[in-house]
Order: structure tokens, then sequence, then C-alpha cells
């Protein structure tokens, strides 16, 4: 038998040692507590880390981000990390009982950026591409998703001129990229293509990114030549079985500003103005100070695998001028479901806005500044009470009380939109994954508009006219894509994507005005017009319906993330193009490469140099241009007795000639461009340089009746105009970006942004198709009186879109009258342009224990506006003594009758302090409210400009150009119905709640 005593008194000693040495470590050890929370909503964390520094000590935080740690003599700091976070390190001391807060580290939130069809890892971008995050968008009553990044991406141009609460932003990426087809952006949201922007409250956005360039964009094929908008919208989430409530409220109050002096009553009757013997300020009883309300509400949260985020947002924005107001209503629900261990994944976004406008004829504007200031806005007259309403009013030409004017015509909109998509992915394997996207986008707008019996302008004559409209748009786009991913060899990462599209869209109207009334019943009873045929009527109704199909792929290309390149193409059939053409491809390439994972580049952490290249389509702007299309003539009477009706028929009449060969306008776009950042990413800046050829661009010219048709061979041109293929394009530009983050001042932290652009404008290299072509093709007649004879834009082979031509004004003889250059508009002079050259933005982030203040400044410089006030109505002969004059520090002594000249082309280049928002974060110890923060907020606090016009902004198109198509082709005039500017103040609070 073993003797085993030995070993028995062994493990005895042994294990009074070990309960001795416990004991005597937890005599010294101790237990410590505490709760790590999300520095922006207040809740706890839960799976962070919370280490002894210097150790392997630590355990996770609980779902309520609680922890329970043991520490020891000599542990001195604790060390707190999270996924997405700044790691947060906390002196021990003599606490038991910690609450660490946690900051979202945007470096880490940034590496994630939206592409096409996907996402990519900010390192691995070879092309132009710009994300834009919630602390970055522009501050204050923002209403339109545009605003957001007024200013804030180099390269994308976003204006509107004065302050009319119902006008869209005029959106332009890299400047002209067309003037036949559509010149914006094509907006992409939560991976719908061609979504209304309606469709999306600001306040509901999580991210937008821009592709800029063409490589970018040309996965979009024929919809990208204007360069893409990507819009994310949030998916708020919670830790699981909670949830986050967010109210966002405010009130603005809106001020006319920056208005054109004009003469004083007396004045004006002592240059010679008839005196009607009041004395009446018709700005001032134009305008008012607007008041505006705006309430976002949300709640988001998490349970078994699935998250959802409701909002509704609600904005009720009034205009300074009566009648004018805008309200919206939008909600959104998203929903994402996971199944079979997250493998199956579902997404639904639901998205429905409701919009009621009111609008005023702009003439309103315009007669408000110029009308005779000693005109009463009534007049108790017989006369005035049975034919104008009361309204003071004179046969005169181009002579209408503003106030009448303003009353007595009346525009309303109302706008429904409804966008529903539904998402599933499947992972076939770990790195196979399954897609399909379906999408409906409904888009439906009724109009009304009338102009009263006593309307002075229309409805007198007419015995008062009404109109309503109605316009409805449905796309539907399924899009299928299957994802593949895999290392080829040890470091060469390769990611592949292939898919398939289908788009349909719809668009149908009506329209309908009747006049002669017996009493102002409006819109809402048409019928009650006797008359409705001829002047002031109307009736129609259209229906159109195109087919887009699309087949896709892309390659990236990932060595050790150092080397990255990409490859794309899309291949894209419209019916809306002549058959002979119905087929467009779009290729693209682009590389990099970082060299600080090559060199020791000292203070860079980051040096990445790029090129890039793609080919890009542009839709056209109606899907039946190709197409010899048939339409309404006059009225026939078979046997020309009035009395017999039923031979009356409409005749039928070709509006186009076909074009069997019409086909996609084309850009192609080249790209260099280099991504730096410094400081161990604390500066961060891009600069890119890009040159873009534009082919076959879609106009309409004009041909010779009863000629052989040479696009439609055998045949004869019907009509008077045909769509072909007709320009070339060349442009170029130069875009940087520089990011500082938080700058120590002391306690302060400073995080500036500055973006600057430089455009070479675009330069017309051709303006012909085979036979058919102009040297020049000239638009914007200054206007009615006495100025409708001769355009002022010039747009000549060789030379830059929107040059404005005139005569000089070489000076003014004793009399002070013009003397000009010349007299022939052959031999007019190029007075200026209308497009910009440059324009940069200056944002500015301070950060002060609970404070925040944030400013942001905009610039553009090098275009000229005409401006129209001054060209009509600052001279001083006695034709002009109808109206009041402007005056401003250009303003001279002129006895001549309006001529436009150059005097009037002005450098509207500008400064402005677009918004500004100082806010408060008041410390609460309430479990259930997260954040409670109010803001005082104030947009177009002043503009630094030498133009003496209404808004210096640049007018890159002409609204006064009624064929809609070349618009572009008339920038840089500042025309006399332009909506005042306003200056807004704002004040708001913000509550999140769990």
């Amino acid at each position: 038998m073993r003797n085993n005593l030995p070993k028995i008194k062994s493990l005895v000693l042994a294990m009074i040692l070990t309960l001795s040495t416990v004991m005597l470590v937890n005599a010294q050890s101790r237990t410590v507590t505490g709760t790590v929370l999300d520095g922006t909503l207040g809740e706890g964390i839960p799976g962070a880390t919370v280490l002894v520094k210097g150790t392997t000590r630590g355990v996770p935080t609980d779902l309520d981000g609680k922890f329970t740690l043991e520490v020891q003599p000599g542990d001195e700091v604790l060390v707190v990390s999270f996924v997405g976070y700044l790691t947060e390190e906390v002196e021990i001391g003599n606490q038991t009982e910690f609450t660490i807060t946690l900051e979202e580290d945007i470096t880490s939130l940034e590496e994630a950026v939206v592409i096409g069809y996907g996402s990519q890892d900010k390192k691995e971008i070879t092309s132009a591409v710009v994300g834009v995050k919630p602390e970055e968008f522009n501050r204050g009553n923002i209403s339109n998703p545009a605003q957001l990044l007024q200013g804030k991406v180099a390269g994308l141009s976003i204006t509107r001129a004065g302050g009319n609460p119902n006008s869209g932003f005029n959106v332009r990426l890299r400047g002209l990229s067309t003037f036949g087809a559509n010149q914006s952006p094509l907006i992409v949201l939560d991976g719908v293509i061609g979504a209304s922007i309606e469709n999306v409250d600001p306040n509901d956005i999580e991210s937008i990114d821009v592709l800029k360039d063409g490589s970018a964009a040309a996965i979009y094929g024929a919809r990208g030549s204007s360069g893409v908008i990507l819009i994310t919208t949030t998916k708020k989430k919670s830790r699981e079985g909670s949830a986050n409530v967010s109210i966002n409220t405010f009130g603005t109050m809106d001020q006319a500003t920056n208005l054109i002096p004009v003469l004083s009553a007396d004045e004006f009757v002592a240059r010679g103005g008839t005196d009607f013997g009041s004395e009446t300020d018709w700005r001032e009883e134009l305008t008012q100070d607007a008041f505006s309300y705006t309430t976002n509400a949300s709640v988001s949260g998490g349970f078994n695998n699935t998250s959802y985020m409701a909002s509704v947002n609600y904005r009720n924005n009034q205009g300074i001028v009566k009648g004018v107001s805008n309200e919206r209503l939008n909600t959104r629900l998203n929903l994402s479901q996971g199944a079979l261990n997250n493998r199956l994944r579902f997404n639904v976004n639901l998205s429905f806005s409701n919009i009621d406008s009111e609008d005023i004829n702009g003439g309103a504007f315009r007669y408000a500044t110029i009308y005779n200031p000693t005109a009463p806005i009534f007049e108790n007259t017989e006369d005035a009470n049975e034919r104008f309403g009361g309204y003071f009013q004179r046969d005169l030409f181009d002579f209408l009380n503003p106030v009448a004017l303003a009353q007595q015509q009346q525009f309303v909109g109302e706008t429904k939109t409804a966008l529903t998509s539904y998402r599933a992915e499947f992972d076939i394997l770990p790195n196979l994954t399954l897609s399909a996207q379906y999408s409906q986008d409904r888009r439906n707008t009724l109009s009304g508009a009338f102009w009263s019996r006593q309307d002075f302008q229309v409805g007198l004559g007419a015995g008062g006219s009404a109109q309503r409209n109605t316009f409805d748009r449905t796309q539907k786009i399924l899009e299928t894509t299957l994802r593949y991913e895999t290392d080829i060899v040890d470091g060469l990462n390769m990611t592949l994507l292939g898919g398939l599209g289908f788009q349909s869209t719809t668009n149908q109207g009506f329209n309908a005005r009747s006049r002669q009334f017996l009493f102002d019943v409006g819109w809402n009873n048409l019928g009650a017009g006797a008359i409705r045929i001829g002047n002031n009527t109307d009736m129609s109704s259209f229906a159109n319906e195109d087919q887009l199909n699309s087949a896709f792929g892309r390659a990236n290309f990932n060595y050790n993330n150092t080397f990255f390149f990409s490859a794309s193409a899309r291949a894209e059939t419209y019916s809306g193009f002549g058959e002979n053409n119905q087929t467009g491809i779009f290729p693209a390439f682009s590389a990099g490469a970082d060299f600080t994972q090559i060199f020791d580049m000292g203070i860079f952490s980051q040096f990445k140099p790029r090129v890039s290249y793609g080919v890009t389509g542009n839709l056209p702007p109606s899907p039946t241009l190709a197409l010899g299309v048939f339409g309404n003539g006059n009225r026939i009477d078979l046997d020309g007795d009035p009395l017999t009706q039923n031979d009356i028929y409409v005749g039928i009449v070709q509006n186009s000639n076909p074009n069997r060969d019409l086909k996609w306008e084309t850009k192609q776009e080249f790209n260099v461009g280099v991504d730096f950042a410094m400081f161990n990413d604390k500066l961060t800046a891009s600069v890119d340089y890009y040159t873009r050829n534009i082919s076959d661009l879609l106009f309409n010219v004009p041909v010779a009746t009863g000629a052989p048709n040479p696009f439609d061979p055998g045949r004869f041109n019907t009509v008077g105009s045909t769509w072909v293929n007709l320009a070339d394009l060349r442009a170029a530009g130069f875009e940087f970006a520089l990011g500082v983050s938080q700058i120590a001042l002391g306690e302060v932290n400073w995080s500036p942004n500055f973006n600057f652009t430089l455009y070479d404008k675009t330069e017309i290299v051709s303006l012909s198709a085979g036979d058919l072509g102009f040297d020049e093709l000239r638009f914007a007649t200054p206007g009615s009186p006495g100025q409708n004879n001769n355009p002022i834009i010039y747009n000549r082979v060789g030379e830059k879109v929107g040059d404005i031509y005139g005569p000089r004004l070489e000076g003014l003889t004793d009399g002070g009258e013009y003397i000009l250059s010349t007299t022939d508009p052959n031999e007019f002079e190029r007075l200026g342009n209308g497009l910009p050259a440059g324009e940069f933005g200056f944002a500015n982030s301070f950060m002060y224990r609970n404070w925040s203040l944030n400013f942001f400044f905009r610039g553009t410089w090098g275009h000229d506006l005409y401006n129209s006030y001054r060209g009509f109505y600052e001279n001083a002969d006695a034709g002009s003594n109808t109206w009041n004059s402007v005056v401003t520090d250009k303003t001279e002594f002129v006895t001549s009758t309006p001529t436009f000249n150059s005097s009037y082309v002005e450098d509207a280049s500008f400064i402005r302090l677009d918004n500004l928002e100082l806010g408060y974060n008041i410390p609460t110890k309430s479990n259930n409210l997260n954040n409670f923060r109010v803001y005082f907020a104030a947009q177009n606090l002043f503009t630094i400009t030498n133009y003496t016009g209404i808004d210096p902004e640049a007018r890159l198109t002409d609204a006064e150009n009624n064929d809609g198509f070349t618009t572009a082709l008339s920038p840089g005039i500042e025309r006399r119905n332009t909506y005042f500017q306003t200056r807004s103040f704002t004040l708001g609070l913000t509550l999140n709640f769990k």
C-alpha cells in the first residue's frame, strides 16, 4: 500500500497558503461600480469594455451600461472603450462609483462612405466622393434638404434668389452639364433612384453623400451626367427593448431685407411724376413680418432583431407677403428585421408627404418697388368700387396696384407624395449576398389659379377667370444585385457587384380653365364660367410612359490597404430615344494608392493620390422627343354654319418631326485628386482637378417645313423644328476642401472647415449636327417696355456659355443722354458672364462646456448680373415718370429712354454670413430625459457685395425663358419679379427621451 500522507500534507499546506493569500488580498482590494453612457443620447452603452490600465483585468458593461469591477492597490486608471467611440481614461482615486461618458469617434463614423449600390471604407475611395454628416449641416429654419448642403461641398452650387418659401433650389454639380436635359444631380433616396426630394424631411436625414466625378456616378449610367446625391435617412438604434423619443420644435421670424432705395413721394413729384395726393410706402404695405413654426417628432427602438424609426414632421412657413405660405406634413417609417441568424434581412421604408402652398403673382414685387408713391391703396369712387373692388387703378401701361394684384389673384397648389421601398438581402454564403429592392414613387400635384372679376390685369377683361390642373407621376423600379467578396491571395481583396434594373415612369395630367363668371366662385366651380374657348380658357389632358432597362457591374480591388482599383460599366436601354440608338454603355475606372503605407511620410497620416475616368449619360426632358408626335390643332367648322354644331371638329397637327437617330447625351470626365491627412488625422483635406467633355447635347433646332427629313429617310419635315443631338461642350475645374478637428483654445474647442471651387467656365465647342446648326444662339431680351427686341445673352461657338453682350456706355452728354459704342446688335461687346468663376464655404464650430456656437460664411465671385431694376427704372426721361425710380450709388442723371447697356451689368460677387446658431445643453438628472437643448439661429445676417439689385446670388437659369429647355443658356439676369430677400431668426428646443 502506497503512503500518500506526504502528498496530503503538502496539499493541505498549499490550500492554507492560498486561502491566506486570498484573505490578505481581499483585505486590501475593493469593489467599484459605474455606468458608461453615450455622450449624445445619455443612455447606457451595453458591451463597453472597462479595463484596469496596464493589466488584462476588466469587465464588459451589461445591457444598461453598468459594470462592477474589483480593483487592487496600485490600480490607478480605468480605460473605457467601445467601437465607434473615443476611448476614455478615468482616474480611480478613492472613488467607488463612476459615471463615464463616451463621445462618438467622428473619424471612425466617417470611415464608411455610401456609394452607388453599397458603401465603401473611406480609405478605399478612389473617386471624388464627399460625405456630409448631420453635425456639418447648415442650421436654422431649413425646409428643403438641398439647403443642408449649401456651400458645404466643393463644386456643388445651390442657389435660390430671394426668400419665397415655395421656390425650390437650383442645384448644379461642377457647373453646367447640359442645357436641353436635366441639369440637377440625380437624387437617390435610400437606394431609390430618381426619388422626389419632397419625400424626405431634413430632420430625418442621417447622411448625404455626393458622387462628384464621372467614375463615381457612372454606376447610374444614363442619369448620372449632372452628378449624384445619395440621401440616407435615419436608422436610429437603441438597446434591446427600449425606445427613444426625440422632439425638435422651433419658431422663426422672417423680415424683408435689402430693399432697393427708391424716390420718396416728394422727390417723385419734384422729378415730374404725377401727384395723386397720397404718400404710400408700397413695399411696407405689401410685406409683413412672417412667423413660421416647425415641429419634428420621432420614436425609435429595437426588439427581437427588429429595429424601427417613425417620425412626423410638420412645417408651417409663412411668406413676408400676405398670401404666400408653405405648409407641409411629412411622415416616415423605417423598419428593419433580421432572420435566420441575420442571414436574411428585410427593410421597409415608407414616406408620405402633403404640401399646401399659396403664392402671388411675382409682379407684385416689381410694382411694389416702382408704383407711384403718391397713389393711395384704395379709392372711394363709384367707378373704383364697381370695376376694381375699391382699389386705386389707372389705365396706364404697365401700371398695376401691387396690393390689389396680390389680393385679387390667387395661386394655390397641393402636392402629395408617397415613396414605398421594400428591400430583401440574403447571405447565400458568408461572402455572397443576393439582394432585391422594389420601390414605387408617386407624386400628385393639384393646383388652382384665380383672377377676380375686378382684377385689373386679367380678370376685368375676361369677366373673371379660374383654372384647375393636375399632374400625376408614378415611377416603379425593380433592381436586384449579387455581391461577392473574397481574398484572391494574401493581402488582395476583391469585391464584385452585378445587377439588373427595370424602371417604368408614367406621367399624366389634366388642365381646364374657363372665364366670364357671374360671381367670384374660384376654381372649384369651373362650370360657372360661361366661356370655355378662346383667350383665358383652356382644356387639355395628356399621358405618356417610358421604360428604362439596365444591366450593371462593378469590381473593387484592395491590396494591403495600400493600392486600390475600381472599374464599373452600365448598359441601359431607353424607350424614349430613336429606334436606332436606344442602348448606351457607360464605363468607368478609378485607381489610388496610400503612400503612407509605402513610405514614412512624417506628419502625414494619409496621402492618397487618385485618378479616375467615367462616362455618363443624360435622359431627355420628355420621352416623346424622338417621335413624330401629333397634337390638337384649331377647331374646324366643316360647313361654315355656326348654327350646326355636329360638324365641328378639332384638327390634327404634327408637333414634331421624328428622329430615329436621337440618342444619349454623354459626358466624359477625367479627374485627378489627392486625399491627405496630417497630425494623426487631426487635419484632413482633398484636392481635385477635373476636365469634362460633353457630347451630343439634345436641342430643338429649326428646320425647313417640306424639306426631306434626314433623320427619317423617305419622309419630309411636317413642322418647323426637330430634336437633334446638336452641341458639344468643354469644362474644367479645381476643388479644395480642408477640415481641422477640435483645435484647443483653452477650454474652447474650435473645428473649422473650408472649401473653395475654381471654375473654368463651360466652353461651347460645337452647335451643329450634320447640315443643321448655328454659329451662335441668342436669348434673354430685357422685356417691356421698349426692350423686347434685342437679346443680351450670346452663346457663340468657341466662347463661354452665358456671355452678356450689349453696347458699352462711353459717357453721357451734357443733357444726360447716352453715348453708346454702337446700336447694331452684331457689333455689341462682351460685357460680362452670368456664371460664377468660383465659390467658397467657411464653417466654424466652437464648443465650450455645454455651449456650442456654429456660424457659416458662403461666397461666390466672378459672375455678373443684369440689374433689370436699374435697366428700366433709373432714368429721368419724361416717359419714365409713370414709375418711381430706383436710386443706388451707381445712379446717374440720365434723360435717355432706358436702353440696355454696360452700365446695368454689375459684378455680383459677394460674401454672406449664411447662418449662425448658438446652443446650450441644459444639464438634467432625470432618468428619462437624455438631452435638453435650447438654441437660437439666424440666417442671411449680412451680405458684403457691390451689387445694387435685390440679391447678388448667381442666376443660373432665366425664369422668363419660356421654352423650358434652354433656360441654362441665359444665366445672369435678375428679373423684376424677384421675390425680396429675407432675414430669419429662429428660437428652438430639442428634447430626447428614453
